[in-house]
Formats: C-alpha cells, sequence, structure tokens
C-alpha cells in the first residue's frame, strides 16, 4: 500500500469514531460539531503560526479556501439536523450518495471522466450499502424535508472533496486545513447561535468527549484524508469514505455493545468489494 492509501484508512478509521460519540447523545448535534472544528483548529492553529505554514503566495487563494470550510461545516450542521428530524441510518445512506456527485461533478465541472472501474465500483458500494442499511429503510424513505437535507449533504460532502482536491494542489496540507477550520469554525458558531445553542454547562464526559472529536475525528482524520485527497483521485477517495459506515458499525458494537447483524456483514462485504475495484487497475496513476 502507498502512503496516501495508509493514510486515507487510518483517517477513515478516525472519522468512524464521531458516530459512536454523536449516539451517546452526550451534546446535540450541532455543538458537538462546532466544537470538533474549534478543538481542533485552537490546536493546529499556533503549530502552523509557529512553522510559517500561513504563508499564502496570493491573498486569493483565501476565497477557494473559505468556500472549502464553509462547504465542510455546511456538510455537518446539515446532517447532524437531518439525523434530528429523521433516522440516523436515513441520513448516512443519502449522505453516502456522494461519489455520484462527485462522479457527475467531476464530468460536468472539471472535465475529467472517472474510469468504467469507479462507475462499477460505485454500483456495486451502493448495492452493498442497501443491503447494509436494510431493505425497509429503503422502502421507508419519506421525501420530506429530512429527506432533501440528507440529499443536500451528499452532495456538499462531494463539492468539498472536489474543491479541496483543486485547492490542494497548489498548497500544503498544514496551510489548506488551518484556514479551511478556521473558517468552518467561524461559519458553525454563527449556526449554533442562529439555532439558540448552548455552548457551555456540559458534563465531564461530554466535554472528554469533545476532545476525542476535535483531536482524533477533525484533526488527525482530516490531515490524513486531506494528505490522501491530495495524491489520490477525488473519485476514489470518496467512493473509500463509504467504509466509515462499516468501521462505525464494529466500534459501536465494541463500546456500545451493538449487536452487527448477518445482513450488516453481507452488506459490508458487498461495499468493501466495490471499494476494492476501483484500486485494482494496471498502470493506475493517482491523480484525479
Amino acid at each position: 500500500m502507498t502512503k496516501p492509501r495508509i493514510a486515507l484508512f487510518i483517517g477513515i478509521l478516525c472519522i468512524s469514531i464521531f458516530p459512536v460519540i454523536v449516539r451517546m447523545n452526550l451534546t446535540s448535534g450541532l455543538i458537538s460539531a462546532f466544537y470538533r472544528m474549534a478543538i481542533a483548529t485552537a490546536i493546529i492553529l499556533p503549530f502552523a503560526l509557529y512553522t510559517k505554514k500561513l504563508k499564502l503566495e496570493s491573498i486569493k487563494m483565501l476565497l477557494p479556501i473559505m468556500v472549502c470550510g464553509i462547504l465542510f461545516a455546511s456538510d455537518i450542521a446539515v446532517w447532524n439536523i437531518s439525523i434530528q428530524n429523521s433516522t440516523a441510518t436515513q441520513a448516512t445512506l443519502l449522505t453516502n450518495l456522494s461519489p455520484i456527485w462527485v462522479g457527475v461533478f467531476s464530468l460536468i465541472f472539471l472535465n475529467f471522466r472517472p474510469r468504467r472501474s469507479f462507475w462499477l465500483g460505485t454500483v456495486i458500494a451502493l448495492i452493498g450499502m442497501a443491503v447494509f442499511v436494510g431493505v425497509d429503510t429503503i422502502l421507508n424513505l419519506q421525501l420530506d424535508f429530512a429527506f432533501f437535507l440528507g440529499i443536500l449533504s451528499g452532495v456538499l460532502y462531494a463539492l468539498y472533496i472536489l474543491v479541496s482536491k483543486t485547492v490542494l494542489e497548489k498548497l500544503e496540507v498544514i496551510t489548506f486545513i488551518t484556514y479551511s477550520m478556521i473558517f468552518s469554525t467561524l461559519f458553525l458558531f454563527i449556526i449554533n447561535v442562529v439555532f439558540g445553542e448552548q455552548f457551555f454547562g456540559f458534563s465531564n464526559v461530554a466535554w472528554v468527549s469533545l476532545l476525542i472529536q476535535g483531536i482524533v475525528c477533525q484533526l488527525i482524520a482530516w490531515l490524513l484524508i486531506s494528505y490522501s485527497t491530495q495524491n489520490m483521485r477525488a473519485t476514489r477517495v470518496s467512493l473509500s469514505l463509504l467504509s466509515q459506515a462499516i468501521f462505525a458499525t464494529i466500534l459501536a458494537a465494541i463500546f456500545l455493545n451493538e449487536k452487527i447483524s448477518v445482513i450488516q456483514m453481507v452488506g459490508s462485504v458487498i461495499i468493501l468489494a466495490g471499494i476494492a475495484i476501483t484500486f485494482y487497475e494496471k498502470n493506475s496513476i493517482e491523480n484525479l
């Protein structure tokens, strides 16, 4: 395995912890999203200043970075609101349609035609996701506000992957992540104020969970995923992120004593098979 692939695998493991922590309901979804970004930013900003990683060749680069930060923060906010108005399973299923959007947007806006292996892998992985969440979930989908929020979350996720890919071609990972998270933190602060969320008064356990989210789920995870995005095709990265549903289920079984059904195991195998197809290429070149 190449370094970008190893980084992507570890990064996915780190973000897979997030749904498990959210299920503990120690804080609201929106406030956890804010502190996830704020804590990570508070850690990386002094490091970036000390290592002089905040220098930009052109101030114009701040605009696409700001777009990335707002896209990422919006995805988290929309995804959490979708969960609050439906179910985590439905929201996760709809958000995980993002690989399709990545492929479509790559073709329309970047004039990049995804390889056949991507589309084949996407179809197989999405079939696996459908099996994983269950037929009942698919049949019970309702075309309501939460449904469209779930779709929007997937679109925002896809746009973030694509825009960050183009920005990372011009910036170092530390520089990009630091600025992006600053914008995300500010945006999520405004969102929480609008929704009247309380920023303090949590239990000690809740604060520990917020620290884990900020350090592991955000800082470490997205440094690694951004490095992978910089060195791999965006379509491949987006499809690989589907595996977080599998790892989240395994972690939930370990820490929350949730049972893993046979259907989920079958779905997991199909998802991983779909992802593996995109990596099985002769003389592949790691680009977009």
